[in-house]
């Protein structure tokens, strides 16, 4: 893989499968290991790692490696509690290590064809479906779905949270499959937030309001949609595929003719996967701070797990528990 310019060569990697860790070595040309503390043994002079392994794992895997003093991408969420999160960030600190979280939508080519577009958002609207399928359910759909949009929505809205809502319930497994989030901010700004992974479709949108506008992105399509009620004409306005405009005379005669200018914006494709991967690497040849710093990750896992908290106060006041178990 070529990152800004420099080759990253892959050197091994950790299977505990033997199966699969033999066709993996056979593919890639590079040898597997069965731990991996085995692979710090082996490889103690290794530069980085990207770790993809179940939630639960995560800081244990993560500490060996940080410990060891290799940079780490480490998959949302972040770790399993705020406790191991802390821990990870302590340990970074501690080696001078990169530690990235990856919330892969930051590298989304249409969450950042929005960025400059941030204008004081108001109001938000997140909704991430998802086809049942057994992966990842060892957390609930909150820190397997919702927390991509947990990470967007408060990265654009830069605000601490302020009170937190929600409903969820387990559809198909013993964790919250589903579920129904409110949260609002310090700055007043609110978001409601829907996750399924028991859904009969899928879908992995964002729309939200700020002053004069209406933003809608589209993650998996890697579409940008913008209303404005006053078209811009100045040169800051983004490169867009097509705009149209539609006039109207409000009823109140005290203000003028207004405009609402529609716009689907150019994005650039690209692959989240890739380019983070791609700012990883970058980061840890240049010794700089990763977009998702594990700070934020941190915060991130922190709402989730409060948003975990209140769906479970809401399961004891319904009598959940007892409902369910007549079923």
């Amino acid at each position: 893989m070529e990152s800004a310019g420099a080759a990253v060569q892959l050197v091994a990697l950790v299977e505990p499968d033997a199966a699969r860790s033999a066709l993996l070595a056979a593919e890639y040309q590079i040898p597997a290991y069965d731990s991996v503390a085995q692979l710090v043994l082996a490889q103690p002079s290794l530069d980085a790692a990207s770790i993809a392994v179940p939630t639960s794992l995560h800081a244990p895997v993560a500490a060996t490696l940080l410990a060891a003093g290799m940079d780490v991408l480490v998959e949302k969420p972040f770790a399993s509690t705020l406790d191991e999160a802390d821990n990870l960030l302590h340990l970074a600190r501690q080696k001078g290590c990169i530690l990235q979280v990856g919330h892969l939508e930051r590298f989304n080519p249409a969450v950042q064809a929005v960025r400059p577009l941030l204008n004081q958002p108001l109001f938000f609207e997140a909704h991430r479906l998802s086809i049942f399928t057994p992966r990842s359910l060892d957390i609930d759909v909150v820190l397997d779905l919702m927390i991509h949009d947990l990470d967007i929505v408060c990265h654009f809205a830069a605000s601490p949270v302020r009170e937190v809502r929600a409903v969820g319930l387990p559809i198909l497994t013993s964790k919250v499959d589903i579920a129904n989030v409110r949260v609002e901010f310090e700055s007043g700004c609110v978001a409601n937030f829907t996750a399924s992974r028991v859904s009969t479709e899928q879908v992995r949108k964002l729309r939200f309001f700020q002053p004069h506008q209406y933003i809608s992105i589209d993650y998996a399509r890697q579409e940008v949609l913008t209303i404005d009620v006053s078209e811009r004409t100045d040169a800051s306005t983004p490169a867009v595929e097509s705009s149209s405009t539609i006039r109207f005379q409000p009823t109140d005669v005290q203000h003028p003719t207004s405009q609402l200018g529609l716009r689907k914006l150019a994005v650039p494709p690209g692959e989240p996967l890739r380019l983070e991967l791609e700012s990883f690497a970058d980061c840890v040849r240049r010794r700089a701070q990763p977009r998702v710093s594990a700070e934020e990750g941190r915060a991130v896992l922190a709402l989730a797990l409060d948003i975990l908290t209140a769906i479970h106060a809401h399961h004891n006041r319904a009598d959940l528990p007892r409902i369910l178990k007549n079923f």
